[in-house]
């Protein structure tokens, strides 16, 4: 029973650091976005070691529910017996819990700091093509011109 417990407490050892891995990356996402020139490549490589290690948190959680679950019973009836290692295994998941808390708050932040970019990309196409379709405007309406003008210049002869 002892050495289940020991594999509980290692699997949440390992989903710290993976989570610790994820908020490296989200601390990426938010340099890629808040520098002078966007990085869009290096935001790209952070969302896709960010998914890879997503599923890696899967897969600990996986195993943890599963190895829980088999040892609940057990745990219950001799609850004295585990007792520190349950308060250890507590206290890990208590880190677990507010290390995920801290990353879907960096995920907020980023989400809004995207949003915001490409809404100002947004508003700058729309005004390129504005400035675009006036300038072709103009133009038309110069050689609208400038053909009336030789016209009128060929009747004058």
């Amino acid at each position: 029973m002892g050495t289940y417990l020991d594999v509980l407490e290692e699997s949440l050892y390992k989903k710290l650091g993976v989570l610790e891995k994820v908020q490296a990356y989200n601390e990426k996402q938010y340099k890629c976005f808040s520098a002078e020139q966007v990085d869009i490549e290096g935001f790209d490589e952070a969302i896709e070691e960010k998914g890879k290690l997503i599923e890696e948190i899967n897969q600990l959680d996986e195993g943890f529910e599963i190895l829980y679950a088999n040892l609940a019973k057990e745990l219950e009836n001799n609850r004295e017996q585990y007792a520190p290692q349950i308060m250890k295994l507590k206290g890990l998941i208590k880190q677990v819990t507010e290390k995920s808390v801290l990353i879907q708050a960096q995920e907020s932040r980023n989400k809004a700091l995207i949003e915001t970019y490409f809404a100002k990309e947004k508003s700058q196409i729309k005004e390129g093509r504005k400035n675009s379709q006036a300038a072709y405007g103009y133009y038309k309406n110069l050689n609208k011109a400038i053909l009336e003008d030789s016209h009128a210049f060929d009747l004058k002869q």
